[in-house]
């Protein structure tokens, strides 16, 4: 705002209204508010103000409702707040916002309807009994982003709430902590609620399905990621204005009530995940007919999907049963059924039978965006309808028994990941789109090279097509899929030289060439690798409460409204699998950036390790093992701060292990076992400490703790060190020297042989005699060829 808008607006003495909602306002709230003392309402929500909220509003004794959401205000609140006594809507909710919420800032507040104190940086203890007065009020929310804030609801013991309300939002806030974490008892009076969200509290205790059986208006009701336990089937109260339930992450047992439509007759989102349920889905479910998202992954179900779940369900767009125990052919037949399912997960199950074709006009996966069935037992082909799915989907088929060609479609696929089956032929070229950021091929039976089309994959975040039959020379064309992260090409059998172009991938992470017919020398460029600029890859849940479930609509006419929010229905979690420790792990998630290694083992890499890669601060994981490798260890490897695994092992290095190595507290693997080292072993301190012979075994000359050979001053003399050999590199020989030498050496050689033929006439004639006999050798050699061909 301009200080000329300011002077234009304290001219408006009798405003009433003041709307500047979602613009792009930066800078403070001018002094010059307090003058329109006739203000009833301010809403500046949804802009950039920043700094402090200045004392001057709390002259506005007129003022009924106050919007500052989603700024960058900062600061504490004025204590004087506590003056509007007028004041019906506070919202100050996504600010930054620090300190503590005394209650006399609240208590005075009698007209109060709506307060929203979410997504801000409060800390301590907040009393909601500092609300008992306010009859009027009817919406509180209290949506915490850290664990420094803690709503306490139990003090005094026995007060009584004035107020019935219709929203409650305590997520993330501590519930009683230095209670047991229990329910808030207050709500045993409440009666009119609406919406309930105490998500993310750690409660305890028994679910608390008295709260839909006390609230029968109750639409939403989320308790996920707490601690409630008990069996869920019983008691289960009937409340028909439910519509989204969310008891996830939670501790409870049983099953499923069998009459769950009796129950939950107007459910549409049901979310039931991350418990340890079991039984199989009753039959019934089929009947709830509003039902659009249903989650019970996560849990011990087990038995066949009922068929009602597939047929009945007509509103039903998301259906979520990974890691459960549920078998039968789920997909076989000709699934041509009435729904608009978008959202399919039946991973991690032992799911069996063939993929049916689907008819794409009236199929269960009419126009799917997602499809993972991924870690179960299913066989056959992938059918061409598959490929034909709707524009820009993902499809995961990771970890069966599929196998044939993988067909060509329509579809542009985003995350495609068919790895750990038994497809077979060449990689189809069809599979190449510019929407394409995760490829996953790896551990199948493909053959061929890498295909020219794959330059087209300038979008590309992980490609794996590792574990295969693939041959030829690895293309310099990857090095021009600058968006890269993640790439395994590792266990085929690619040759020739490893290409410099890859060195230009400066954001790659995890890079393995391991397992191949690799030759030459390391490219010392290599050092450009794993810089990151940005993080590419998230952990987020498909289903998760709502960021906020009360919001401000107009500050004229109304002060609250209860919106439905959707899930969150975000991408499949990219998951990658790469030998770390000498195992191989699987990585899922943002936790790929984080992690970064390089795999160049189990090659023909000869020459010296570069001592670039000492530069590769970010590294965790290092292998170079089982190659040719020759030279000493470079010192300046202590520099790889962030390395846990570095494995030298079955090569040819030769000279000290550096002292220096002592520096990495982060190392846990460490081996160099089979090469020629020699000379005294670094000092058991920190973390080599913790290595035993196993590490070094293969070195016959190496000496010292943990081994049982004893160093010698005969045994440290035999190698020169390693400072030493750094600077002896044939690469570094001045080459006009080396020819010049050469070629007196054999002008020497030549002048003392004339001389020795000359001045000792025995050697002269065994030399003539010598030549003679090379002569009718070749002529009888000669004669008898000619004689043969003619």
């Amino acid at each position: 705002m301009s200080c000329y808008f300011y002077i234009a607006l304290a001219s408006f003495h009798h405003l009433e209204v003041l709307d500047l909602e979602d613009n792009h306002f930066v800078g403070n709230i001018p002094s010059t508010i307090k003058a329109l003392s006739s203000l009833k309402v301010i809403s500046l929500a949804y802009n950039n103000l920043n700094g402090s909220l200045d004392h001057g509003l709390c002259e506005l004794k007129n003022l009924q409702e106050l919007n500052l959401k989603d700024n960058m205000f900062t600061g504490k609140l004025p204590e004087c707040f506590n003056m509007l006594s007028s004041l019906k809507f506070l919202d100050i909710s996504s600010n930054q916002f620090i300190g503590t919420l005394p209650p006399s800032l609240i208590a005075n507040l009698t007209s109060l309807e709506y307060v929203d104190f979410s997504h801000n940086k409060f800390e301590g203890s907040f009393s909601f009994s500092s609300f008992s007065n306010l009859k009027n009020l009817e919406v509180v929310g209290f949506i915490s982003d850290n664990d420094k804030f803690e709503v306490e609801t139990e003090e005094p013991r026995g007060w009584n709430p004035m107020f019935q309300l219709k929203g409650l939002a305590l997520s993330n806030c501590n519930i009683n902590m230095h209670k047991g974490s229990v329910v808030p008892s207050f709500l045993l009076q409440q009666h009119r609620l609406k919406k309930l969200d105490m998500s993310h509290n750690s409660m305890e205790g028994d679910i608390p399905t008295w709260l839909m059986k006390n609230n029968t208006m109750l639409e939403f009701l989320s308790l996920m990621n707490n601690s409630f336990g008990g069996v869920f089937s019983k008691p289960f109260y009937r409340n028909p204005n439910t519509r989204w339930l969310d008891m996830s992450g939670n501790l409870m047992k049983g099953a499923i009530p069998k009459e769950i439509q009796k129950s939950l007759p107007s459910i549409t989102r049901l979310n039931l995940s991350g418990n340890y349920l079991e039984g199989p889905i009753p039959s019934l479910i089929g009947d709830l007919s509003e039902l659009e998202t249903l989650d019970l992954s996560q849990n011990r179900f087990s038995g066949e999907v009922p068929l009602g779940l597939f047929t009945n369900l007509t509103r039903l767009e998301v259906l979520k049963l990974s890691n459960n125990i549920f078998h039968g052919e789920v997909l076989s037949g000709n699934l041509s059924f009435k729904l608009r399912l978008s959202i399919l997960h039946l991973d991690s199950n032992y799911f069996s039978g063939k993929i049916g074709d689907l008819d794409n006009k009236r199929s269960i996966l009419s126009g799917p965006s997602l499809l993972d069935i991924s870690n179960n037992f299913f066989t056959g082909s992938i059918p061409d309808s598959i490929s034909n799915m709707s524009y820009e989907s993902e499809l995961v088929v990771r970890n069966n028994r599929l196998g044939g060609q993988f067909p060509c479609g329509t579809n542009s696929f985003t995350f495609l990941d068919i790895s750990q089956n038994h497809f077979s032929g060449s990689i189809p070229s069809c599979l190449v789109s510019e929407s394409l950021k995760h490829l996953h091929l790896g551990s199948n039976a493909f053959t061929g090279s890498i295909p020219n089309s794959f330059c087209n994959l300038t979008n590309i975040l992980t490609l794996d097509i590792g574990n295969n039959r693939l041959f030829g020379r690895i293309p310099k064309f990857l090095g021009e899929l600058s968006n890269i992260r993640i790439l395994l090409l590792g266990k085929n059998e690619f040759s020739g030289n490893i290409p410099k172009q890859l060195c230009q991938l400066t954001n790659v992470s995890l890079l393995d060439l391991s397992g191949n017919f690799l030759s030459g020398s390391i490219p010392g460029c290599l050092q450009n690798i794993n810089r990151p600029s940005y993080q590419a890859f998230t952990d987020v849940d498909h289903f998760s409460g709502p960021s906020s479930s009360y919001s401000y609509r107009n500050p004229r006419n109304s002060w609250f409204s209860m919106i439905d929010h959707p899930y969150e229905v975000s991408g499949l979690q990219d998951e990658v699998l790469f030998t770390t420790k000498t195992l191989s792990y699987a990585y899922k998630g943002n936790v790929l950036d984080i992690m970064s290694g390089l795999d160049l083992s189990c090659n023909k890499l000869i020459g010296y390790i570069p001592e670039e890669l000492g530069l590769l601060t970010r590294i965790h994981v290092l292998n170079l093992s089982h190659n040719k490798l020759t030279g000493p260890i470079p010192v300046n490897f202590s520099s790889l701060a962030n390395i846990e695994s570095l494995d030298l092992s079955f090569n040819s290095l030769s000279g000290n292990i550096p002292q220096e190595l002592i520096k990495l507290n982060t190392l846990a693997i460490f081996n160099v076992s089979y090469n020629n080292l020699s000379g005294r072993l670094p000092e058991m301190k920190a973390q080599f400490s913790t290595f035993n012979k196993e590490s070094y075994k293969g070195n016959p000359l190496l000496c010292g703790p943990p081994l049982e050979n004893q160093c010698t001053i005969q045994s440290l003399m035999i190698q020169p060190t390693n400072e030493e050999r750094s600077h002896e590199k044939w690469y570094n020989m001045d080459m006009a020297s080396f020819y010049g030498s050469f070629g007196s050496t054999w002008f020497v050689f030549i002048l003392g042989f004339i001389a020795l033929l000359c001045v000792n006439p025995y050697w002269k004639r065994r030399w003539l005699d010598f030549v003679e006999e090379c002569m009718y050798t070749c002529y009888y050699f000669l004669c008898d060829l000619v004689w043969k061909i003619l």
